[in-house]
């Protein structure tokens, strides 16, 4: 896989395509809070003593990028586009590299 474009057009063809927009968008959100509690639970089991398989966990962050390309392409964004914004929100927010200072005291309407 060498881009995100190439990544968001192999996911597409695994999407429910009987699913309406807004039944897409739900699918979407729904999907993303499901594979975040497992990766959640995964740290939680470590700390009862639970080995801790990382392709595991590699496995839990692609379905998360799917439900993302699943939601971009809902709102007809690309992930390039998304991640291109998120760099540059983080350079204005951290021009120099990241600063707890700057990260405890963020401008106003910086989300």
């Amino acid at each position: 896989m060498k881009t995100f474009y190439e990544y968001q057009r192999l996911a597409r063809r695994t999407q429910n395509r009987s699913l309406s927009p807004e039944e897409c968008e739900r699918h979407a959100l729904h999907g993303l809070a499901g594979e975040v509690g497992e990766i959640h639970s995964m740290y939680q089991k470590a700390l009862q003593g639970h080995p801790f398989d990382e392709a595991h966990l590699v496995s839990e962050m692609g379905d998360i990028l799917w439900f993302i390309a699943e939601l971009a392409d809902v709102l007809h964004v690309s992930l390039a586009e998304i991640a291109g914004h998120n760099i540059e929100k983080l350079r204005r927010r951290f021009p120099d590299g990241f600063s707890e200072e700057k990260s405890l005291h963020r401008a106003e309407g910086d989300i």
